[in-house]
């Protein structure tokens, strides 16, 4: 009879792992505030305080006009909210990608700085998705960031 070889294995991979140690999930919820903290901050300056943000955007060729940054701070809130409703984490998570992956390229067009300006963007996917995966182990498998035990 052929038995697996990680049945009688006491290490199981991450993606196996039903619900998170309380270290990672801790760990998880950091990550995810730190990411949603800036992205909050983002919003709300586009939606509250338009004027100023536009006063202190380097022209980046988009419209500086408050009814423009309005809509992307709308926009922003709406994906921030589909992400951290629990049963649409995942899909607020690609919906901020998507987000800040245009924040990225618009920062690459307008010659922006690579490490601080341009790149912001992936720094704070990076928290987002590495808090979601900490908090939800099985994403690791679908992303393939799990060890295969072959």
């Amino acid at each position: 009879m052929a038995t697996s070889s990680t049945a009688h294995s006491p290490v199981r991979p991450v993606a196996a792992t039903a619900t998170p140690s309380p270290a990672w999930r801790r760990t998880g919820l950091v990550l995810s505030g730190l990411a949603i903290l800036f992205l909050v901050a983002d919003a709300a300056g586009k939606l509250i305080a338009p004027e100023t943000m536009i006063a202190n955007t380097p022209p980046l060729g988009l419209p500086a006009t408050v009814s423009f940054y309005r809509l992307l701070g709308t926009i922003l809130a709406l994906c921030i909210a589909i992400h951290l409703w629990p049963r649409t984490a995942l899909l607020g998570a690609v919906l901020l990608t998507g987000f800040l992956g245009g924040a990225v390229a618009v920062n690459l067009r307008a010659g922006m700085p690579l490490l601080s300006n341009t790149l912001f963007g992936v720094y704070v996917g990076a928290l987002m998705w590495g808090g979601l995966v900490l908090r939800r182990p099985k994403l690791a498998g679908l992303l393939g960031l799990s060890r295969s035990e072959e």
